[in-house]
């Protein structure tokens, strides 16, 4: 979503503003614009539709003098991507500009009864809105640009991270939060601003994390936490974790294909992590969840968003396997809107790899007021939903750039492997015996995904042989079913394929009309106890001349006769086998993208965290 970067210092803030951008990238953005205020008091704004690329074009080599400024990628909501609709925005007189993440809901009324003030406006946007809000309550007796915002923003509805300069107080930034990402680096006499910490660890590793209602006003020499009423609070300063290096590509040509590489250490780390060496417990973080809270739960409800949900559906299925308890999943962006039957033993498990996903944090506030415990597995600490969430496992994928998910995704599966093991195990469902074997099967997992890539060859073969395809379809049954709609996700994402997956028992009920000679179906075949019902599916597939791409287990030759081309992977224990297939599926979509000219890491539309409902 959005990107915001801001900087206050001793140093010039242009290049730092560009590389802040550039490192925001991958949240997915349409135009983009920076502001710096000059020695002379001069706020000069830049800003371009399309990539940064166009801007340092606008810019064309100048430098803007000055060593505060604001900066902002924007991905459109309110008003098309062009010039005029990019941030950052200015108030009616020239003298404010600030940036803005998130949706103001009620911009509509607001901008009715500014205009009717004399307010004139020149972009589509709820944003600007927000800076005319600001001007209006400084002509109102507002004394200074903090106090003003403070003002406003009791006047907004929505959701918001903001950060605001202003000509009359040069040497100051005000920046608010609510409902959308924002935290602070703390350097040596200088400060940085942006939504995620990727812009601040060039430059430093403290931070701090604004709260929703929070406002901050930050100086050369420090940064004052209020809230909306003006009454001071305290600020507790952060060490990120991991470093820049994290962050780069490290020599491959995408930060998605090195991500994938990174999937069997970043699984087997995550594992690891999550079990306490010495005494066999489960580690979470936040408070305490004992064996006899676990032991109190009737039902368990996995919310989350896209492929995060798509690792939740495979924590689902083993928990149906394991587990004396129903266990539910639900997309975050309905969860709140049915008719809830939420308590204090219902838990509701929600799944972010950034922790600010808009959808799924909305559920955890509307869970928490029913009663419910929330347990969140989350990659970001720190992050709103980190905060927010009674009990926390955390995933150990490090920095995610690319905007179409890979280890997070199975490092999530991991984490809800292990949870689901360990509950099952504390609550008396399994042996002592058969948790032990499957948390040695568990262990043993990186290893096979990292053989997956001695078959890259085959996997460029197959790519090659369905780039030109207008559609295809992705099969799989139980555990695996949860594996053909990401690997049918992966290729929407990053190539534009229209793909459509399905559980293989259902093609028989429609999508069979679609099979015709040469049409790409893609099966996930490897053994386990629906194998002979996906045999069967395939050779229905093969009857109607369909171009099978089978991913089956090593040693299966049988499969050969009826695909049109095989994958192969690692025999590993069928509950697990979604950590190991997810590889070629995402291979395969990674090499079709490439092959049809797709710029991989920033897919056109997406966003990486979704922050606005």
């Amino acid at each position: 979503m959005c990107g915001i970067v801001g900087y206050i210092g001793a140093r010039q803030a242009q290049d730092i503003l560009i590389d802040g951008l550039k490192r925001l990238e991958y949240r997915g953005y349409d135009s983009c614009g920076v502001a710096v205020l000059s020695p002379k008091g001069e706020l000069v704004v830049s800003k371009k539709e399309g990539r940064i690329s166009n801007l340092e074009a606008e810019l064309k080599g100048e430098h803007l003098p000055g060593t505060i400024g604001i900066g902002h990628t924007r991905w459109a909501t309110h008003g098309r991507p062009c010039d005029v609709n990019a941030h950052p925005h200015s108030d009616g007189s020239g003298a404010l500009v600030l940036v803005h993440n998130g949706i103001i809901e009620n911009y509509g009324e607001l901008k009715a009864a500014l205009r009717a003030k004399g307010h004139t406006f020149l972009s589509e946007t709820d944003s600007e809105v927000v800076a005319h809000l600001i001007e209006d309550e400084l002509g109102n007796n507002a004394t200074s640009v903090i106090a003003a915002t403070r003002a406003a923003l009791k006047r907004v509805r929505g959701a918001y991270a903001l950060c605001i300069m202003h000509r009359n107080e040069p040497d100051r930034i005000v920046a608010a939060r609510s409902g959308a990402p924002l935290l602070l680096g703390v350097g040596e006499g200088e400060y940085f601003l942006s939504s995620d910490a990727a812009p601040i660890i060039p430059h430093t590793r403290r931070v701090v994390y604004l709260n929703d209602g929070e406002v901050l006003e930050i100086t050369r020499d420090g940064f004052t936490k209020t809230d909306l009423g003006g009454a001071p609070l305290e600020s507790t300063v952060s060490e990120i974790t991991w470093s820049a290096e994290e962050a780069e590509k490290g020599g491959f040509e995408t930060f998605m294909l090195k991500e994938i590489y990174e999937q069997p250490e970043a699984v087997r780390r995550t594992i690891h992590s999550l079990i306490h060496t010495e005494t066999g417990k489960l580690v979470v973080h936040g408070k305490p969840l004992t064996p006899q809270r676990m032991r109190r739960l009737n039902s368990i409800y996995i919310v989350a968003c896209g492929t995060a949900l798509h690792a939740g559906t495979v924590a689902r299925y083993l928990s149906d396997e394991i587990c004396e308890l129903d266990v539910h999943t639900d997309w975050a962006s309905e969860f709140r809107y049915r008719r809830l039957k939420l308590n204090p033993d219902r838990m509701v498990l929600v799944i972010s790899q950034s922790g600010e996903t808009a959808d799924t944090l909305a559920s955890v506030r509307a869970a928490k007021e029913m009663g419910s415990p929330i347990l969140g597995v989350i990659n970001v600490r720190e992050s709103t939903i980190d905060r927010e969430s009674d009990h926390v496992l955390y995933t150990l994928a490090g920095p995610e750039i690319g905007v179409a998910s890979t280890k997070a995704y199975t490092c999530q599966i991991a984490a809800t492997c292990v949870f689901s093991l360990y509950l099952a195990w504390v609550r008396g469902d399994i042996s002592d015996e058969t948790y032990d074997a499957f948390m040695r099967d568990l262990l043993a997992v990186p290893e096979a995904m990292a053989r997956v890539f001695e078959n890259v060859d085959q996997i460029k073969r197959c790519a090659d042989l369905v780039t030109d395809a207008r559609s295809s379809l992705y099969l799989g049954r139980s555990f695996n079913f949860p594996s053909a709609m990401e690997g049918a996700l992966k290729s929407k994402e990053i190539s534009y394929m229209h793909c459509e997956a399905y559980a293989a028992g259902e093609m028989k009920h429609g999508p069979i009309a679609l099979i015709e000679e040469g049409f790409p179906v893609f099966a996930i075949c490897t053994k386990g106890s629906t194998y002979e019902k996906m045999v069967s599916n395939i050779k229905e597939v093969g009857a109607r001349n369909g171009r099978i791409i089978t991913i089956a287990t090593e040693g299966d030759d049988y499969i050969k006769s009826i695909s049109s081309e095989v994958i192969y992977v690692p025999e590993v224990r069928e509950e697990l086998s979604p950590l190991v297939n997810a590889i070629p599926l995402q291979l395969l979509a990674y090499y079709i993208a490439r092959n049809r000219g797709c710029d991989i890491d920033k897919p056109r539309n997406l966003a990486k965290s979704v922050t606005v409902e």
